[in-house]
């Protein structure tokens, strides 16, 4: 008999695929969103919000409606060339080619870079990165016990984290987001520059690989029937999906605000 998940398991799936979501590029984007957009930050979030958690939780509902094993089997409906070039470059592209650089990179400009003279931060980048993949190597060595790291442990301490910065941010803000400028590319079609943007965080690809984790992590709760496996992806999605929308919002106002105090950044970092 299958199982009935509890709103407990549901919010510790959906904790989970926030976990699994939330990189590099999902916490520098939308700061960086809001200072180049200023006073239209609104409309800008807005478009951003669309494909930045938009398309990710059609990307899960997509695994889980579907019944599939996996991202091959999912593209091998379309055809079997179809489905072994498009698996191979999406796990390139949220691999080796683009989400893991900015991993190391992203840490080392929020962690490091400012105390570091500029003219050894390339060899000090090249130290930090060998160091950042050999940890996340060990942790990465018993996959069984990723989803615990992630979801019971790491996930639980970057939340207070971020919410007490994000706290202290709008009890004393820096500045005001109505009298913060608006950057050239943001002055018209705030809103399609946003939608635009969202892509950058890969999570609309990432989806349909984390759907799997999602559904697997589901099964081994006992949960049997696809209909009731499919029902449950989409509410546990649903729960990360919401939280990532608020984190994304608050983090992009954050760096409207930042305008006055601080200079536009490169990169969001």
């Amino acid at each position: 008999m299958t199982k009935k998940l509890s709103f407990k398991d549901y919010l510790f799936i959906g904790s989970m695929l926030f976990g699994l979501f939330f990189g590099a590029g999902n916490l520098i984007f939308p700061v960086h969103l809001g200072q180049e957009a200023g006073a239209a930050t609104f409309w800008a979030n807005l478009g951003f919000l669309v494909t930045g958690i938009g398309l990710p939780f059609l990307g899960v509902i997509a695994i889980g409606v579907s019944k599939s094993s996996g991202v091959y089997e999912l593209a091998k409906r379309i055809n079997q060339t179809y489905a072994m070039v498009f698996t191979i470059l999406l796990y390139l592209v949220i691999g080796p080619f683009f989400a893991l650089p900015r991993l190391a990179t992203t840490s080392f400009e929020i962690g490091l870079a400012p105390f570091i003279d500029p003219s050894r931060q390339t060899l000090y980048l090249a130290i930090f990165s060998i160091v950042f993949f050999v940890l996340a190597w060990w942790f990465s060595r018993k996959p069984t016990k990723i989803l615990d790291y992630v979801g019971k442990f790491l996930n639980p301490a970057f939340l207070v984290l971020l919410g007490a910065l994000l706290l202290l941010a709008f009890w004393n803000p820096l500045g005001s987001v109505n009298q913060a400028p608006i950057q050239p590319n943001y002055q018209e079609h705030a809103f399609f520059t946003g939608f635009t943007q969202g892509y950058n965080t890969l999570d609309a690809l990432a989806a349909l690989a984390f759907g799997i984790i999602i559904v697997t992590t589901i099964q081994n709760m006992g949960v049997t029937k696809p209909a009731e496996i499919a029902k449950d992806t989409i509410k546990s999605g649903a729960i990360s999906i919401i939280l990532m929308g608020i984190i994304y919002t608050l983090l992009a106002y954050l760096g409207a605000m930042s305008l006055g105090s601080f200079a536009l950044s490169e990169n969001g970092g």
